[in-house]
Order: C-alpha cells, then structure tokens, then sequence
C-alpha cells in the first residue's frame, strides 16, 4: 500500500457509489484503479507516468472520464461531506490560488480616475 492509499475503512465507504456494470473482459479492481487516479491528482505527475502499480494508465484515465460523465465524483463528495459536516468549515481562501500576474500589479489603488471630466 502507498502512502495516499486508500484506507479500508475510506474504500468501504467509497465502493457502493462506483458503478459495476459487467462486461465481457475482466474489469481492473476498481480500488486500484481509484488510488491511481488520486496518485494522478496529489503529484500532478502526467497520467502516462503513472506507476505500474495502478495498472494501465489508460485504463485509469478512461474510468476517471467516464465516472465524471456519470457524476460519480459528485455523488462521493456530497456522501463524504455529509458524513463529516463540520469538515466543510475548513475550506477558506487560502486554499484559492490567484492568478500567476496578479502579483506583479503595481502598488497601491489609483485614487484618481485616469480621465478628468472638465466642464464647459
């Protein structure tokens, strides 16, 4: 098991939500599969760089499309958030990354308008 993982308990809550409709090949488990996607997302590393471990990079890339499609991702965290509400307290701003220019503005606030109305 890799350090973000998920845990047991973590995927006994997370399995009944993903869905498992059977076909003819063999289905790569979908926890693996899972903790290659948050691999993916935590490094920011490019989905062909994905260990081995995970299975095929493709595969794990197909399956996260296709459970946003079906709003897979959005039925896990509205069921995670209302298991933990308080948790929803610790999301501020500091988290929101501003755009790459926005510091280099110059400093201060202009006071003045950059055009003066002048009256007949």
């Amino acid at each position: 098991m890799a350090r973000f993982d998920l845990s047991d308990r973590e995927w006994a809550l997370i399995k009944p939500l993903l869905p498992n409709k059977p076909r003819g090949v063999g289905r790569v488990d979908d926890r693996r599969v899972l903790n290659g996607i948050f691999y993916v997302l935590r490094t920011g590393s490019p989905w062909r760089d994905l260990p081995e471990r995970y299975g095929p990079y493709t595969t794990v890339y197909n399956r996260f499309n296709r459970w946003a499609k079906a709003g897979v991702w959005v039925q896990i965290f509205e069921v995670l958030a209302a298991r933990s509400p308080q948790s929803m307290a610790l999301i501020d701003s500091s988290i929101v990354r501003a755009h790459q220019h926005a510091a280099g503005g110059k400093k201060g606030a202009r006071i003045t308008p950059l055009a003066v109305l002048v009256e007949d």
